[in-house]
């Protein structure tokens, strides 16, 4: 029996462009789930919603994103990177153009639910592609690397955004995500091939062994605190950017929206560097999860500050704090990297993808009940909504402390930690 021929190793400059390819629909997930902070204003009028409506809208996205990760990650096991997106970003399209032309709260709701399922294989492809196709020790920076290009979509729905939809309406915003995604769902057909794993090609499995070993992965005692952290890390980042600024800055500070755009756009702009910065001075292993608890302490009380200081230029500073700051979510992604052995580092990393974005949309849906509920008790809805941010993320943040982490990150100690554990 003869072997079969190996595959040529794809250059560098050829795995960066099918990287930039995957970007290209993570990019736009990033926008998608942005646009509420700017059209807020302009669907509350139209459609006379409450908070806690605004913040269901919002939070939709992230719940069925965060769903479908878990199908989206055995997908990508059993079908490939490639196939999978280009199988699901077309219902991200049929969201948007359903959003553009809804006729009430309703459709809204049933192109956000399409939209979300659209986008999940986004992100998750491209961080399962750098784990597949770039070296281990390079990791955290190339991730972080490709959450600054996909944070370009951020920028979309800043000040570009708002004054489109302040001209032409928020339906004229849906309208060119939707034709943006058919572009970039072309240039992901065009240019990206997956190219073969080192070694044999092994045999795929069937959906109830993968269903199985995802499973698996929520036996595992250390598990639980890397997903209780990553439900509300970039969750407290998003409610910020993705809901609650435009409205807290014009209802707060008598911003127009095209100011609060403006805002919005600065915010966009760290994040294309923060990720970056924070993955090239990665401590390694064996001091990550300290960074990344000390971290998320320093935002939590950042989110404090926003809420109960009532002064235009510090609650801007402390934005901006939080918004600089917020790069170190992408340590989570080289923690979960080195807390599971290769052959579950993808679903690790399906795994948490699921529980962040899931924590998105919990987490866009509860402020939005709080903000409700601060309205009907005559507390000012934002302090109550930072408040309670900067709560969550300090309590998911203890959990990650105490509770049990890997043993691979306890034999990057050293034999010594290992024995002092038993």
């Amino acid at each position: 029996m003869g072997s079969a021929t190996p595959a040529p190793t794809p250059s560098q400059s050829t795995l960066w462009a099918m990287l930039l390819a995957l970007l290209s629909a993570f990019a736009l997930s990033q926008a998608y789930r942005t646009v509420t902070a700017i059209m807020a204003p302009s669907l509350q009028g139209d459609f006379g919603l409450t908070p806690a409506s605004l913040g269901a809208f919002a939070g939709l996205f992230g719940l069925s994103f965060g769903v479908t990760q878990f199908f989206m990650g055995i997908g990508m096991d059993l079908y490939g990177l490639r196939r999978t997106v280009l199988t699901a970003f077309p219902l991200a399209v049929a969201g948007a153009a359903l959003s553009a032309a809804a006729p009430s709260y309703r459709w809204l709701l049933i192109g956000q639910l399409l939209i979300g399922v659209g986008c999940a294989p986004a992100f998750l492809a491209c961080t399962v592609f750098i784990s597949r196709h770039f070296p281990s020790s390079r990791f955290a920076f190339v991730s972080g690397i490709g959450l600054g290009i996909g944070g370009t979509g951020l920028l979309l729905t800043g000040t570009p955004l708002a004054w489109l939809v302040e001209r032409w309406g928020w339906r004229s915003g849906f309208a060119l995500l939707a034709s943006l995604s058919v572009l970039a769902w072309l240039l992901i057909w065009r240019r990206v091939h997956e190219p073969a794993m080192a070694g044999a090609a092994p045999e795929r499995e069937r959906w109830g062994v993968a269903v199985r070993r995802f499973g698996a992965l929520f036996l595992l005692p250390h598990t639980l605190g890397i997903l209780l952290l990553g439900m509300v890390a970039y969750a407290s980042f998003l409610a910020l950017r993705g809901l609650w600024i435009a409205p807290m800055l014009i209802d707060r500070y008598a911003f127009t929206l095209v100011e609060s755009g403006h805002m919005a756009l600065v915010m966009s702009l760290i994040s294309l560097f923060a990720p970056a910065i924070f993955g090239r001075f990665d401590p390694g292993p064996t001091r990550r999860r300290t960074w990344i608890v000390n971290f998320s302490l320093l935002v939590a009380a950042l989110y404090l500050g926003v809420g109960l200081v009532h002064h235009a230029a510090l609650n801007i500073a402390l934005v901006l704090g939080v918004s600089v700051l917020s790069g170190y979510a992408v340590l989570q992604y080289s923690d979960v990297r080195s807390s599971y052995p290769p052959d579950l580092t993808g679903r690790a990393l399906s795994v948490f993808t699921m529980a962040m974005f899931l924590g998105v949309g919990l987490v866009q849906w509860l402020t939005g009940q709080v903000a409700n509920w601060a309205q009907g008790q005559g507390i000012e809805p934002y302090r109550a909504v930072m408040i309670t941010i900067g709560a969550l993320l300090a309590l998911g943040s203890t959990a990650f402390r105490w509770l049990p982490r890997s043993p691979l990150l306890l034999l990057a100690e050293g034999p010594q930690r290992v024995q002092e554990t038993r």
